[in-house]
């Protein structure tokens, strides 16, 4: 399985959602990443993989397995849902709804808490189309939006995040 697209990922979540509910289980998941900029943002037609937080249950292994089984179904990497991308979210970061069917519902963080992921990320062309969708949906000033990104930048890539947001800021508005 080269990428994941929206209908994919759709019926993947509701999949683990109804294996989850024949156990008697609720699924609460933070998506992030590619999997949100596919299925909210559509940025992209595709993703490698799902990157969440598994807000509950909070034994993960729980929901590793149904993943695991989901992905023996779909013959997908057993990796397709993952959890390899927390260690880019810092702060609050659980924002709205954005899937919800028997036996999960799946969020999104905040899109200043996304921006600053991917600012700090900032690998490649996909990050940086991501990042400028992002900040579309933000107002307010330079100073204003990155005072609202800035308590959520992971410890240790703040210059580079800042950096990559003065890039994308002086982009969307044409200076030199």
């Amino acid at each position: 399985m080269a990428t994941i697209g929206k209908q994919d990922i759709l019926a993947a979540l509701t999949r683990i959602g109804e294996l989850a509910a024949a156990r008697g289980q609720q699924l609460d998941l933070l998506l992030l990443g590619g999997g949100v900029m596919v299925i909210v943002f559509g940025t992209r037609e595709a993703t490698r993989d799902l990157d969440v937080v598994i807000l509950s249950p909070s034994d993960r292994a729980q929901v590793r397995a149904l993943a695991a089984t989901v992905a023996e179904e779909k013959s997908w990497p057993a990796d397709w849902l993952n959890d390899a991308a927390k260690g880019f979210l810092t702060g609050p970061a659980s924002g709205p709804i954005i899937f919800q069917s028997r036996g999960i519902v799946v969020r999104r963080p905040t899109i200043e808490q996304l921006l600053a992921m991917k600012l700090c990320s900032w690998r490649d062309d996909v990050d940086v189309a991501d990042a400028r969708r992002l900040l579309q949906e933000l107002g307010g000033s330079q100073v204003e939006i990155w005072e609202r990104i800035k308590p959520l930048l992971q410890p240790g890539r703040e210059l580079k995040a800042t950096y990559a947001y003065d890039d994308l800021w002086e982009e969307r508005h044409d200076k030199p």
